[in-house]
């Protein structure tokens, strides 16, 4: 039997389960999941095989930048529209708890111009009463003359295998192009500096800005078996090394344990992880 390959771009606004969806579908942790605003810096794929199908789902910075022309989000917004001129189908997000008509008809009316068939997906309905969500599918459907709804908590994997059939069979007749065992476009490296980098944006709230880099400095596996991993954590200020440390370092330390504890259910083994602040 020939393969099939189907490309999908999550678009949504932020914290609509978007990083959260995709690391249920692929089935481990490869997009961080913090609340804050744009977590999401490069276009990460994730990579799902059933059978002969193979679908690639592109997680994106938050939907805003679909519109306007602010220089500070260039890269979130090339990110965007690279994953939405790639992809074959577009899985438009939806906090279900937050619904604005009028932004999803304008996001809606924004993304119908790529003509690609759009599905809007209602997340977290887990938190909230499905016939709450009738009045405003209805809404949809009689104005934006579509009926691609589905309805699911990625966090609970509700209707997560529903959603996962009807993109099997969206698949279309084309070679892989990833291999069998790979879920994701980045490696390992990448994903335990953004783990750790999800925990700082956890920790620190808005006292810091986003763009420190988390980058790698060792990703070793020892002879038993344990991975060893040394880590800095770049700052382009140095008052910031304060906030960071903590009093007494606690800050820093409780950001390294709960790094660690995260890396150590992904990688499936001990992970020793050590964090340098530099400048």
């Amino acid at each position: 039997m020939k393969n099939r390959l189907l490309k999908i771009s999550l678009v949504g606004k932020t914290n609509a389960g978007k990083s959260t969806l995709i690391n249920t579908l692929v089935g481990e942790k490869i997009s961080i999941t913090n609340k804050k605003i744009n977590t999401t810096e490069v276009l990460i794929s994730g990579i799902l095989n059933i059978k002969e199908n193979q679908l690639i789902f592109y997680d994106t910075p938050g939907i805003s930048n679909l519109h306007g022309n602010n220089v500070n989000n260039h890269s979130f917004k090339q990110n965007l529209w690279e994953a939405l001129n790639d992809c074959n189908i577009i899985l438009y997000i939806i906090d279900s708890i937050k619904i604005n008509y009028k932004e999803i008809k304008k996001n809606y009316l924004k993304l119908s111009e790529l003509n690609k068939e759009i599905f809007i997906v209602f997340n977290k309905i887990d938190l909230v009463s499905k016939n709450d969500l009738l009045p405003i599918t209805k809404e949809i459907s009689h104005n934006l003359n579509t009926y691609n709804f589905f309805y699911i908590s990625a966090k609970l994997q509700k209707g997560i295998d529903i959603l996962k059939k009807l993109l099997v069979k969206k698949t279309l007749e084309k070679n892989w192009l990833y291999l069998q065992n790979e879920i994701s476009n980045k490696d390992d490296l990448f994903i335990s500096n953004e783990c750790t980098r999800n925990e700082i944006l956890s920790q620190l709230h808005k006292e810091i800005p986003y763009r420190l880099k988390v980058q790698n400095c060792i990703f070793k596996y020892l002879k038993n078996g344990d991975l060893k991993i040394k880590q800095e954590i770049v700052i382009n200020n140095n008052r910031y090394k304060k906030i960071i440390l903590g009093k007494n370092g606690s800050k820093i330390k409780e950001i390294r344990v709960n790094s660690q504890k995260t890396l150590s259910k992904i990688f499936n083994k001990n992970v020793h992880l050590y964090i340098n602040i530099v400048i």
